[in-house]
């Protein structure tokens, strides 16, 4: 927790009296049609009561007013963090050069997803950049990807639940799903498998952007296309590679669709990721598609970047064959 962390010396910071200048972030290409990018921080390493006024000089009156109304230190931490890297993450990209973090304006779709508000203008034209957003308490991260919907979960490996796992997978998951769990003898594979279905899935109705209303847990299964049943597993070979994640829509769902692929990865032994992004429709059916590329950056805005693809930091557990 930080301490000092308060609102009233959040608010003098708004009035100027501590106003400093941005350091740069560090500039990047934006990702190709056929690749993921993916910048997470770690809430407990942000340390320093004026880097949390930094980001607090980026954000909308809005979100500042958000972010006050958490009555709890680490809640109010977690909404500032989350939204100064949603910033910080899109203005990296050098789109337009009056693009700043503090620029930057949002909209939400009819469903309530974040999309970016860009400025109209007659000699510029916006990419189709798409973002996602996820956090616990333990680990936030921003997806970004160009002409392709995302959607992105984490969840924690020792996360708890009130409830029997059964109990959740029969009110929430489908009648494979459920078979799935059920022929899992050992308690903790169990919570494991879960744990992955459920951030496979949150990533699925995130990138749909209809929200839970519109595409409820049990209208649709998650499952390996290579074998029916077959738990998800860590990659220690290139055999996994061919494990593919698929959705099935049940019911003739209108409002889902099959045209996803997926990506569940570890993240530092301890969290578990899922993105989930609409298949390139232009190369849909070709044998020779390559596959997606994921790059992953851990990030302390303003501060360091330390790009963590291909370490042990992100181990791939299965899917984007």
């Amino acid at each position: 927790m930080l301490c000092g962390f308060s609102r009233m010396r959040i608010h003098c910071c708004i009035d100027g009296k501590l106003f400093s200048s941005l350091p740069p972030l560090s500039p990047i290409s934006l990702p190709s049609p056929k690749e993921i990018h993916l910048w997470y921080v770690m809430p407990n390493e942000v340390k320093g009561e004026s880097l949390m006024n930094k980001y607090m000089e980026i954000l909308s009156p809005c979100e500042i007013e958000k972010v006050l109304s958490f009555r709890r230190d680490e809640l109010r931490k977690s909404a500032l963090l989350a939204r100064a890297l949603v910033r910080t993450t899109i203005a990296r990209y050098q789109i337009n050069s009056s693009v700043t973090p503090k620029s930057i304006k949002f909209r939400n779709n009819v469903h309530g997803k974040p999309e970016v508000d860009w400025p109209c203008s007659y000699n510029w034209e916006p990419p189709a950049l798409h973002f996602n957003i996820t956090h616990t308490s333990s680990l936030i991260a921003c997806s970004v990807t160009i002409n392709s919907p995302i959607g992105v979960d984490v969840e924690e490996k020792q996360r708890t639940t009130k409830h029997h796992i059964l109990t959740l997978a029969r009110r929430y998951f489908s009648k494979h799903e459920l078979e799935v769990l059920t022929a899992i003898g050992d308690p903790y594979i169990q919570q494991q498998e879960f744990i992955k279905l459920w951030t496979l899935k949150e990533a699925y109705v995130k990138a749909l952007g209809k929200g839970f209303s519109g595409a409820p847990f049990k209208t649709f299964t998650i499952r390996l296309g290579s074998s029916v049943g077959e738990r998800f597993h860590l990659s220690q070979n290139s055999s996994a590679e061919a494990s593919e994640i698929v959705v099935d829509p049940l019911d003739n769902t209108e409002n889902l669709t099959s045209n996803w692929q997926f990506m569940l990865l570890e993240f530092a032994t301890s969290h578990y990721v899922a993105i989930c992004t609409e298949k390139d429709v232009k190369t849909k059916g070709d044998c020779n598609n390559n596959p997606m590329k994921l790059t992953v950056w851990k990030t302390i805005p303003f501060v360091e970047d330390s790009c963590v693809s291909g370490t042990d930091t992100v181990l791939k557990v299965c899917g984007l064959r």
